[in-house]
């Protein structure tokens, strides 16, 4: 058994797949969900995927910079591409970080993408389950 303490938990509904609508216990999400791709409104899981995982590398970039003694640029940015494949085992996910830190050394900041790439919970979790890259850019 952990010895972890959770520190939050998110609870969402989703009714009707791919095609359908997510909503959180506490309504601040509530959106509609459609196909990758296809025709129609709404986001889909890759995309949700993508934006949870830049939003949690940022928030462990920023841990690391901290105990590094380095400021962030306000100007960070991550671009992350999370890809739908589907092959001979059936259907998995690719995905790709791309992380701007204009004004950081390359060797410095390739430091705070590795730290936090090692300490991102998103990051653990695909770790081995997924093609992941994560890169300067």
């Amino acid at each position: 058994m952990s010895d972890a303490k959770t520190l939050y938990t998110a609870n969402v509904h989703v009714t009707g797949g791919r095609d359908g609508v997510a909503r959180s216990s506490d309504g601040r999400l509530d959106l509609k969900l459609s196909t990758p791709g296809g025709p129609g409104q709404g986001t889909n899981p890759e995309q949700l995927f993508a934006a949870g995982w830049s939003a949690c590398f940022q928030g462990a970039m920023a841990i690391a910079a901290k105990s590094k003694g380095i400021t962030l640029p306000v100007d960070l940015a991550i671009d992350t591409e999370v890809e739908l494949r589907h092959g001979g085992d059936g259907f998995s996910l690719a995905a790709r970080l791309k992380v701007s830190l204009p004004g950081i050394a390359p060797d410095i900041a390739r430091q705070v993408i590795e730290t936090a790439h090692r300490t991102c919970p998103y990051s653990k979790a695909i770790k081995g389950n997924i093609d992941a890259v994560v890169m300067l850019v």
